[in-house]
């Protein structure tokens, strides 16, 4: 998928001086004072290497306050990551020589593939990667790794001379760790090392200014550059004279989701920068510390640079430029035609900078009631973008009202995992339209849960989060929006992943009277994928579905995948499945397929995907009719009736394949099995996809879905078919299942059960998903929605049937497919 100026792919801001941080309990402070050699940690700078950081290595530099020489041969530095488990341990860097009074003393430790500047020639090396967020640092007089993993216990070890910890560190010295860094901040004392024992009140984040021993002593007051490096207070520039123009950020934004002022030059804006954008669109983030008491005007903006920003966090600018509403594009996309919204920016600009090491504007704090209840406004797909921002009447209208400012949402439930990109989805309303495994579910058409959030760390680290895992404690960052899911959090502070070991679901084994019978979507299967994706695919069809006697399988691809050669046989594929499933404990399958048109059935273009019948050939045994000469491709299958029971024209078949309504689409896949002397008809199917909708997040509310009419009708296709089985046997056993992607509450889902897509008139099918729990009814997760796309319908004559959807997939950082598959064992 093309990703143009995607602004969910994390771009990396950095944290300032007021940056957000936990704060451990009182209980869990360390009381340790001022060190006792008289040799402090002066800097710790994390970042090093990281993409938009200044140095190209994480450093420790130590001061010696003291008189006297200190010899450091048996002492070390080392490092321990914030929240500590039970197999973490220390990492540990020997120190050698001495450190002379007032001297200085650099720890070079990790390099990475980004940063601008080496460091000067550090006086010990070692090769810790430390965190450029949050961590403990120790310095010890031993070379001994540290054993204590929280405060108290550090505190308690007389063998440590000197103690930080950062960010949301554990393991820190007084009542408040010192604060968290970025990729262009290092946590300071100020010149003289003063150490009263509170990283705290000790330590302030600054631009990294690292000295070694060659830097010379300090003496009482600091030398330039480490006065400027570690000043607590904002510096001015020779800029400071100019003034500000007479608009103020909340002036751009105003009330509208347009700015009034779109397409107008703006001089002198003041604000705040708050966070960098170093990938994808380039630019930074500035905020008025001074808002206006006006819920619906944001007092932040985005200034896009299109290369790198020339200032830093917590400088307070006043940019000049061009204001501009830009939609992020999907392909083929126009500002004109796109349904995303726009985000409001500043481009080709000009900043000139008054000071610097300013306090950022504090955080908004996002909790349960924070956004309202329902997600978007229904407009009879209007724009919302042509009306005032509401800040109470949608969490469209809420985010835009505070676009681009800094927020906090605590103990963050994931409801979406991690996907390649570092994304995932939490909720803000962990009580709303949750599924039974911590998801947040689809309830209706248009009702997407208002508490769903993107989160993306803007340093591009993946947490790998599945559902029902938690971002524990503070996540802190700027306000975005993406095409891909909306509003997003660009975070430069992360909770701590607190993982909740979901397990995946293992169906329960049919009996010997029960034929079992799954639908399994395994995402554009071809030849070339791994064996670990064959492999896993295998062990969900054995040990979690329990092998199945009949598995539909959809988006098979041909022989040569997604290479458009003309290849339509998929012998190679469905070999390498069987195999696999074979080598993993299950049976040997046969199958029953038909090769479809090149290149007209839709899916990843040059694969040809199409639905296949696995079966069991102990089991159950498949009814072969028709003549084998028959294109069935284009050749649709018919009921007829002999001896008083329904047959079909063609075993396997489709299902009146030129109708127009399976344009470009996959036709459904019919078979006549036998079953202890029963015959079962099962239809496997894959209905056209929702491209081309436009977006759940987007500015037409509520949004149009055009899609549907292509759904409905083959719905309606597929609902005649199966009528015609049961007008000739009224209680023929039919088993209707696939990816049919769409919702059990759709108008898709009426017309296959009904005839109708108003649901009117009797059902000749029930949609079993229907028949579970409100809680669990979803078989996909998309975009931190868990949501119905797959589905088992079966015909009025099984009564008797045990149903499971069989969750291994969709709530998983780790995919094998996007798809749970799920399985129903029925007693013909």
């Amino acid at each position: 998928m093309s990703r143009i100026r995607a602004l969910s792919a994390a771009a990396t801001a950095a944290a300032a001086a007021a940056s957000v941080a936990l704060l451990p309990t009182a209980g869990n402070a360390a009381t340790t004072a001022a060190s006792t050699g008289g040799v402090v940690i002066q800097e710790v700078y994390g970042g090093g290497g990281n993409s938009g950081a200044t140095y190209t290595n994480d450093y420790v530099e130590l001061l010696n306050t003291g008189t006297s020489a200190v010899a450091l041969d048996s002492w070390s530095v080392q490092y321990i990551s914030a929240a500590p488990g039970a197999t973490t341990t220390w990492q540990v860097t020997d120190l050698t020589g001495s450190i002379v009074p007032g001297g200085r003393y650099l720890v070079g430790e990790a390099a990475g593939s980004g940063g601008t500047e080496a460091l000067p020639t550090p006086d010990a090396t070692g090769t810790i990667n430390m965190s450029a967020t949050n961590g403990t640092v120790a310095l010890d007089t031993t070379q001994t790794a540290l054993s204590c993993k929280t405060a108290a216990d550090c505190a308690a070890d007389t063998t440590i001379d000197d103690l930080v910890g950062y960010g949301t560190a554990v393991v820190y010295q007084g009542t408040a760790d010192a604060p968290g860094l970025s990729n262009t901040t290092a946590d300071s004392r100020d010149a003289n090392g003063t150490d009263t024992g509170q990283n705290g009140a000790d330590f302030t984040a600054v631009a990294p200014d690292p000295q070694n021993s060659a830097s010379g002593t300090t003496s009482g007051s600091p030398s330039a550059s480490a006065s400027a490096s570690a000043s607590a207070s904002a510096s001015p520039s020779a800029s400071a004279t100019a003034t500000p123009g007479p608009l103020r950020i909340h002036d751009i934004q105003s009330d509208e989701w347009i700015s009034p002022y779109n397409g107008q030059q703006v001089t002198n804006v003041p604000g705040i920068v708050t966070a960098i954008r170093t990938s994808g669109s380039k630019g930074y983030w500035i905020q008025d510390p001074n808002p206006d008491s006006d819920p619906a005007t944001s007092e932040a903006v985005f200034v896009y640079t299109s290369s790198a920003a020339t200032v830093a966090v917590g400088d307070s600018v006043l940019v000049s430029g061009k204001v501009e509403q830009y939609y992020p594009l999907a392909s083929g996309d126009t500002d004109a035609t796109t349904s995303n919204l726009s985000v409001t920016e500043i481009g080709s600009p000009t900043a000139i900078t008054l000071s610097t090491g300013n306090a950022l504007p504090a955080a908004i704090v996002i909790g349960p009631d924070t956004v309202p209840n329902t997600y978007a406004p229904d407009l009879n797909n209007a724009s919302i973008e042509s009306g005032t921002i509401q800040p109470t009447r949608s969490a469209l209208d809420y985010y835009e009202s505070i676009e681009g400012m800094r927020v906090e949402v605590d103990n963050a439930q994931v409801v979406g995992p991690s996907d390649s990109y570092g994304e995932q989805y939490v909720t803000t309303k962990p009580g709303q339209d949750t599924t039974f495994r911590g998801g947040a579910e689809l309830l209706g058409e248009n009702q997407t849960p208002a508490g769903r959030l993107e989160i993306v760390a803007d340093n591009g680290t993946n947490p790998e989060v599945n559902v029902g895992d938690e971002f524990s404690g503070a996540t802190v960052g700027t306000i975005d929006y993406s095409q891909y899911g909306g509003f997003i959090v660009a975070a430069s502070t992360l909770g701590t992943v607190v993982h909740n070991n979901l397990a995946p679901t293992v169906a329960t084994a049919p009996t010997k009277k029960q034929l079992s019978i799954a639908t399994y979507n395994v995402e554009n299967l071809e030849p070339t994928d791994s064996a670990a994706k064959y492999q896993a695919l295998a062990k969900g069809i054995v040990t979690n579905l329990s092998s199945p006697d009949i598995i539909a399988v959809e988006e098979v691809q041909d022989n040569s995948g997604a290479t458009d050669d003309g290849t339509v046989a998929a012998d190679q594929t469905i070999a390498d499945l069987t195999t696999a499933i074979a080598a993993a404990g299950g049976p040997q399958y046969s199958y029953r397929e038909i090769d479809p048109v090149n290149d007209q059935d839709g899916g990843q273009p040059g694969g040809n995907i199409r639905q296949v019948f696995l079966f069991n050939a102990n089991v159950v045994s498949f009814v072969d009719r028709g003549d084998a000469s028959v294109d069935r491709s284009t050749t649709g299958t018919a009921v007829v009736k002999t001896d008083g029971k329904a047959d079909l024209t063609l075993s396997p078949g489709r299902i009146d394949p030129t109708n127009p309504v399976w344009a470009y689409s996959r036709k459904p896949l019919v078979g006549e099995f036998s079953f202890n002397g029963k015959t079962v008809f099962v239809i496997a199917n894959h209905f056209v996809a929702k491209l081309g909708d436009q977006n759940q997040d987007g500015r037409y509310q509520y949004p149009e879905q055009d899609s549907q009419i292509q759904r409905a009708g083959q719905a309606q296709v597929e609902h005649d078919f199966v009528q015609q089985i049961l007008d000739v046997e009224k209680k023929a056993d039919v088993v209707v299942v696939g990816d049919l992607n769409d919702y059990q509450f759709s108008p898709s889902l009426a017309a296959l059960e009904t005839g109708s897509a108003s649901g009117t008139g009797p059902s000749i099918l029930t949609d079993l998903i229907t028949t579970l729990p409100v809680d669990q009814q979803y078989t996909y997760d998309y975009e931190g929605v868990s949501e119905v796309l797959d589905h088992i319908l079966v015909s009025p004559g099984i009564t008797s049937y045990d149903y499971q959807v069989v969750h291994l997939n969709a709530e998983y950082a780790n995919q094998t497919s996007d798809h749970d598959p799920q399985v129903v064992d029925i007693k013909p």
